[in-house]
């Protein structure tokens, strides 16, 4: 008993103990991890953790649904107590650990790590972990998937139960990955490990645990449509009216966007959603907003982005009068893709924009054009024009097609900048 009294001696008021627990329950917590369950006041978890660690507690609580609303009312009513949180294997990969790091404070938490699904995963597969891409369906649609799929990937996927394998099994059929090897790891750790497989396209998984792990060796059918994360997608890869930015003016727009990991994107005049997907598609924490006044087109703008794997993507109505619902955090690019002509649209876009962050507007108009140049004039910038010609046949010759020529401005809102 002298080390489980030296352990709780060493919990400060307040502190909120995160144990990680696999599916073999007690039997696999280390001795530091039991002796905060042991030493806590009131142990909570979901309902299959708590039932593997109830009669070593003196009390527990189950989570309700939703959970994050109730999160912090649960646990501050236990004030002054010692409290444990049980987290599925390592708390901090996708765990609960994370949401409650964001709502008390990572100095509140002290953490007690198991082995995570995707570290016994790779264990079981031989695969190494550093090489292997993760993507958690737990809360997101299966389509979440496809940015991530390229030949020759191994990827692990995180499922949200039972019927996640079938699922993801169908979403790479649709898309050209039909060959992919699928691995389906349930109840990793514990007495009811079990290992099951086959080709997405053959592959339906009846029975399997809720608790599971999906492994992809991802193979591309040959004849199938390549979508990487780079910018330039076909233009055959979105549905719609065909009002969007055309693939190679895309490519050239998003290399002046110039996206980071984290950033979020304002596009004005969505269309098609095109600049707003592959702004997405660059990183998966990559956050985007489109504006468009169409409602037609906002719809195809979702569609596009659910089949294209960012269905975060947030669609509004026109600009600006639509700013006011995303006021809450600034832009880091703003792309003026439509309704450059609208009254005070440069202005607001220009006044929306965080300091240090870009606006970008293509122009295909003489009106337009005049617009630019009095951007340029007022807060700087670069001014570009682009032709683009594609082959297209003429008889039994090929002869070069001149799409709309493209001007484009770029500028960088700078901290104290004065306009001219």
């Amino acid at each position: 008993m002298a080390l489980a009294q030296d352990a709780a001696v060493m919990v400060e008021p307040g502190s909120i103990m995160v144990v990680g627990i696999g599916a073999d329950g007690w039997d696999g917590l280390s001795r530091t991890s039991r002796t905060a369950v042991e030493q806590a006041d009131v142990v909570f978890g979901s309902a299959r953790q708590v039932a593997e660690v109830r009669e070593h507690c003196t009390e527990t609580r189950t989570w309700p649904s939703p959970l994050v609303p109730n999160l912090r009312p649960m646990i501050d009513a236990y004030a002054g107590s010692r409290v444990c949180v049980l987290a599925s294997g390592d708390p901090m990969f996708h765990g609960i650990g994370v949401t409650l790091a964001r709502e008390f404070g990572a100095h509140r938490l002290l953490v007690h790590p198991a082995p995570s699904s995707v570290s016994l995963a790779c264990a079981r597969l031989g695969w190494a972990l550093q090489d292997t891409a993760t993507v958690s369906l737990v809360n997101s649609p299966v389509e979440t998937l496809l940015p991530e799929l390229a030949d020759g990937r191994r990827i692990l996927v995180l499922s949200r139960g039972s019927s996640t394998p079938t699922e993801i099994a169908a979403v790479l059929s649709a898309n050209g990955f039909g060959a992919s090897d699928i691995t389906v790891l349930e109840q990793l750790g514990g007495p009811a490990e079990r290992v099951a497989g086959g080709l997405a396209r053959e592959s339906t998984f009846e029975g399997v645990d809720p608790l599971n792990v999906v492994a992809l060796l991802c193979v591309r059918d040959p004849d199938s449509p390549r979508h990487t994360r780079v910018p330039g997608l076909a233009d055959s890869a979105y549905t719609g009216d065909g009002q969007m930015t055309k693939r190679e003016v895309r490519a050239l727009t998003l290399s002046a966007l110039a996206p980071a990991p984290g950033e979020l994107l304002w596009d004005i005049g969505g269309g098609s959603g095109t600049i707003a997907i592959e702004w997405m598609r660059t990183d998966r924490t990559c956050r985007a907003a489109t504006f468009e006044s169409s409602p037609a087109r906002r719809a195809q703008i979702e569609t596009n982005a659910l089949h294209l794997g960012v269905p975060g993507l947030v669609v509004h109505g026109g600009a600006p009068e639509s700013f006011a619902a995303v006021s809450d955090a600034a832009p880091d690019a703003v792309f003026i893709g439509g309704g450059l002509t609208g009254t005070d649209m440069l202005e607001a876009c220009w006044g929306a924009v965080r300091t240090g962050g870009r606006v970008v507007a293509n122009s295909v108009t003489a009106e337009s054009d005049s617009l630019l140049l009095t951007a340029a004039a007022k807060y700087g910038g670069e001014l570009r024009k682009f032709q683009i010609y594609r082959g297209e046949p003429l008889g039994a010759f090929t002869t070069w097609r001149p799409q709309l020529p493209v001007t484009q401005w770029c500028a960088t809102k700078q901290l104290g900048a004065i306009t001219r």
